[in-house]
């Protein structure tokens, strides 16, 4: 005898998932069996239970998913069809609730770490190597980017944590420094300061600049620092990496303020400014309120455990 389904009014629930998610592993035992006892059994449920969570499975979809025989049941064809699609739902959940467990993991658990580009050559390969040493299992998503587009992953809960500059102040986000860089005054090796060792950043207000592009940290302080030597750096050309920047400089088409190569440039000479000071800060950050996960957290208390410590002299 085929089951069918109730006359009641039907009405679209406003999630198809939020309503039958809980039933979708009944359902799947109960094909699996042929038989609710047997299903009941196996799920740990009294009988009349799941015969009650599949009559209204049914009558929720407006659908008979089987012909019933005692407590035997075979799939009518809308049941073979529903049955295809969950048990490629039930498996994705098993596969998601393993990788999420395993990511939580204490010992090889997974830490989405976000960092600037310049951060990428030293710092980070050393902070990791370090941090390793003691959790040698802890798997690393490596995240480059600039700072506000890591301050937006950590709220889109795609980061774990980030090292970024400036040090955010945002209600939302919680911020520690952790060291300070300074910048330098870069310039090509023909050029008239390239003698100098020394230089007030004021005696660059008539040369051209080559900077990052505007919503980048380093952008920011560049125009800061030069607003404090009593000028408006005119833009030459904008780009989004360090490195990029220095090619522009080697090539003659302007300065730049930058933190310290990883490899020396040819082409290149990086002037300390003296006047006004020229630093970036450098720290963390991460989303206020989030639960982190232990390899999360141990990672975090590493990197906070660093304060001074994290750039070479």
């Amino acid at each position: 005898m085929v089951h069918e389904p109730s006359s009641r009014p039907y009405q679209d629930p406003e999630s198809w998932s939020e309503l039958l998610a809980p039933r979708l592993a009944q359902f799947a035992a109960a094909a699996r069996h042929e038989h609710v006892t047997r299903a009941a059994q196996e799920l740990g449920v009294p009988q009349s239970t799941l015969s009650r969570a599949l009559v209204r499975l049914e009558q929720d979809l407006g659908v008979g998913l089987f012909a019933r025989k005692g407590r035997t049941v075979a799939l009518t064809h809308a049941g073979r069809t529903f049955l295809a699609a969950v048990e490629r739902a039930l498996a994705e959940v098993e596969r998601a609730a393993e990788t999420v467990r395993a990511d939580a993991d204490p010992a090889s658990g997974r830490v989405v770490f976000g960092f600037l580009h310049t951060m990428g050559s030293e710092t980070v390969p050393a902070l990791i190597r370090a941090f390793r040493a003691d959790h040698p299992r802890v798997r690393f998503q490596l995240v480059q980017n600039y700072g506000e587009a890591m301050l937006e992953g950590l709220r889109a809960g795609t980061l774990d944590l980030c090292l970024t500059s400036p040090v955010p102040d945002s209600p939302d986000l919680v911020g520690h420094r952790l060291d300070e860089q300074r910048l330098r005054l870069v310039v090509p090796d023909d050029h008239p300061l390239a003698a100098r060792r020394r230089v007030r950043l004021a005696e660059a207000a008539e040369e051209a600049f080559v900077t990052l592009e505007p919503g980048y940290g380093l952008r920011r302080i560049t125009d800061d620092l030069c607003a404090e030597a009593g000028f408006r750096p005119r833009v030459a050309f904008e780009g989004e990496e360090a490195e990029t920047l220095r090619g522009l400089v080697a090539a003659g088409l302007g300065v730049a303020l930058l933190p310290p190569p990883a490899v020396p440039r040819p082409g290149v000479v990086e002037l300390t400014v003296t006047a006004p000071r020229a630093v970036r800060e450098i720290g963390i950050a991460w989303l206020d309120g989030h639960e982190d996960t232990p390899p999360v957290a141990a990672f975090k208390r590493f990197l906070l455990s660093r304060r001074g410590q994290l750039l070479p002299d």
